[in-house]
């Protein structure tokens, strides 16, 4: 069997036309790469994907073609049997009180082995929150600057942005990912770039709130000059915030306050084991350098055994050390979790989801099935990435999922989840299919895997629900006919950006066209601040850096023109942000986010994609303190503007 007959076998997609009418076929030597990377599956003759049950729904399963019938079936939870039976014809038809859970179904006709594939029972749907519309000041935490901080917003500076936004009439903070990134690489600062997805950016914590810490003059002096300045010194941050929780550390070690170290026994717990894992990874990865796949082989993978031995010798403190500074970030952001909902926000914290990690970070390394470490994601060539983009992050795969039953996907969303009201998972498509290049090789080289979509819109509902948290898809761009409906169908908002909301004559849609389910902004992280795209701010910094912004001025001053358009049509009156926050607000959407930046009149976007060090991506600093931003703010037309977002739409 070629390779190309095996990945049709597995549901692998190796020939498409991209977003510029081109056909690509795989080459056999990247497809030969995908295929080994991905986990042993043989394909499955009685059924062909998970089996999901909604609770309350009936639920009736047909069995494939091949079946030689009676198929026996029996559901199992560890040990235990949940349910079993037998199939005298093509269709299941499942019990209807099982509890919720992801179990292993075993299936046996007269023809074949038995086949094992996971089941999962789950609610209808995910949270749908309990509101009926609100909006959320979209923040770059790093970005904040206060009299107290480090050079760097932290913890203690999005308390105070839950304050300003209760302020200004908001119901909650929406944040880029707060994901772990490595600690000994600072200048490599992007959220969406992580060493794990399971833990937190120490880099956030504010290091003066810890009881242990005792800060002299020159931490003081240090701390003023990394202050200064429009861009993040990360490198500097970093020195000073690992010294002094180290500093902290070992006070705590020798006079811990009362009750802290029950409460960090508690805390390991709480995230046991992956706590204990994530500390002797980091603590080997300093060890050894370079990339874990290239460390003796006894610590190529996880294995608590090996964790527990290592805690016994040299290494205790320094995985005590780990444990420590994961413990103190994660109560500081839970602090910020009760502070909200002390403020009685109807979202409070709002979290970003990456879409992959680092190949040689913490999540690769612990969990080597259903990551491949030789695959990154992207996507195919289209009109604005002509030779198609490879983002270098590792993303889950189907086979190793389902071996495990969902568990990594799983974990993922309960730590993301963990203090967040709402999260926005970044790529949401890559729940129904994955654009993987093998390493080394161009990025149009790449196929689609497919993916268990339906199991892990399942295992989302059970961890949303769980959690009570809005789960948002970010589904921008081209999908696949039906997923939107699909996704809708199982609770997962959509996120809609005004910049795009355009036709084919580029006047922008009224707001009956926006979906009730959904986060609407006007523009992303990625895109032009309001502030740049009205003064064609973003078209001249791209080419000043050689990239094509794919727009003319001719075209944005249509676009400007077709702004005042749809404001007008809606009588709103002007065309400042205030008057495209009164726009958003008409919206049917329940959530709007509108960002800081916009609101101070930023030009410069935080991130350009495509740069890596021609533009100071994830580094801008905003252009006034946190304590003087509400006289920046002309907080009446925001309230005005914002008004029918505090009042039941009828």
């Amino acid at each position: 069997m070629d390779v190309y007959d095996r990945a049709k076998q597995l549901g692998i997609q190796t020939e498409f036309v991209d977003g510029q009418g081109q056909r690509h076929v795989t080459d056999a030597t990247a497809l030969k790469i995908i295929l080994d990377a991905l986990p042993e599956r043989n394909p499955t003759r009685l059924l062909d994907q998970p089996v999901v049950i909604r609770t309350g729904e009936t639920t009736r399963t047909e069995l494939g073609p091949a079946a030689a019938l009676p198929v026996s079936w029996r559901v199992t939870a560890g040990d235990g049997v949940i349910g079993e039976g037998r199939a005298d014809q093509r269709v299941i038809a499942w019990p209807a009180d099982w509890k919720e859970g992801v179990y292993r179904l075993k299936l046996t006709d007269t023809a074949s082995p038995t086949e094992e594939i996971p089941l999962v029972v789950s609610p209808p749907r995910a949270f749908a929150g309990e509101f009926d519309r609100g909006w959320l000041l979209a923040v770059q935490l790093y970005s904040i600057r206060s009299s107290r901080n480090w050079g760097i917003g932290d913890f203690t500076d999005l308390a105070a942005l839950l304050e300003l936004a209760t302020q200004l009439g908001a119901d909650g903070v929406g944040l880029n990912p707060l994901h772990a990134l490595f600690d000994d690489k600072p200048a490599d600062c992007s959220p969406y770039s992580p060493n794990s997805r399971l833990f937190l950016n120490p880099l956030y914590i504010d290091v003066e709130r810890i009881a242990e810490f005792e800060a002299g003059s020159e931490v003081h002096k240090a701390a003023a000059r990394l202050r200064e300045g429009h861009i993040v010194d990360y490198i500097g941050v970093a020195e000073l915030k690992w010294r002094a929780l180290r500093a902290a550390f070992e006070k705590f070690k020798k006079q811990p306050a009362p009750g802290r170290k029950e409460d960090l026994d508690a805390f390991r717990a709480e995230r046991a084991p992956l706590l204990s894992r994530f500390a002797c990874f980091e603590v080997l990865r300093h060890k050894f350098g370079g990339a874990w796949w290239e460390w003796p082989p006894e610590w190529r993978a996880p294995d608590d055994a090996r964790c527990t031995y290592l805690r016994g010798g040299d290494d205790a403190g320094e995985i005590e050390f780990v444990e420590f500074v994961q413990w103190t970030a994660d109560r500081q952001l839970r602090d910020c979790r009760d502070l909200a909902r002390r403020l009685g926000m109807k979202v409070g914290l709002y979290l970003d989801v990456a879409v992959g990690v680092q190949s040689g970070g913490f999540d690769a390394w612990n969990e080597q099935t259903a990551i491949s470490r030789h695959l990154s994601v992207g996507a195919p060539p289209d009109p604005l990435n002509v030779a198609g983009q490879n983002w270098g992050l590792a993303g889950f795969n189907a086979a190793g999922l389902e071996l495990q039953l969902f568990e990594p996907y799983r974990e993922m969303l309960r730590a993301s989840m963990r203090y967040a009201g709402a999260i926005r998972l970044d790529h949401v498509l890559g729940l129904k299919r994955l654009y993987l290049v093998p390493h080394g090789f161009a990025p149009d080289n790449g196929a689609y895997v497919q993916m268990p979509f339906e199991a892990l819109l399942a295992a989302t509902a059970q961890e949303s629900m769980a959690h009570r948290c809005i789960v948002i898809g970010e589904d921008l761009g081209t999908v696949p006919e039906g997923f939107r409906d699909t996704m809708s169908g199982w609770g997962i908002w959509s996120y809609q950006v005004m910049m795009f909301e355009r036709d084919e004559r580029g006047a922008f849609r009224g707001p009956d066209r926006y979906l009730p389910n959904a986060l609407v902004t006007f523009n992303t992280h990625d895109l032009s601040t309001y502030a740049g795209w009205r003064s064609f701010g973003d078209l001249k910094i791209k080419r000043s850096l050689g990239i094509d912004p794919g727009e003319s001025d001719d075209a944005r001053w249509h676009a400007l023109t077709m702004l005042d358009e749809v404001l007008r049509n809606q009588q709103i009156e002007g065309n400042n942000l205030y008057s495209v926050a009164a726009f958003l607000s008409k919206t049917r959407s329940r959530l709007m986010a509108i960002s800081l930046e916009d609101l101070l009149g930023v030009i410069d976007q935080p991130n350009i994609p495509g740069t890596v060090n021609e533009h100071p991506n994830w580094r801008q600093r905003l252009p006034v303190a946190i304590a003087d931003i509400g006289h920046e703010i002309d907080i009446d037309a925001l309230r005005a503007a914002t008004q029918e977002r505090a009042l039941p739409r009828m």
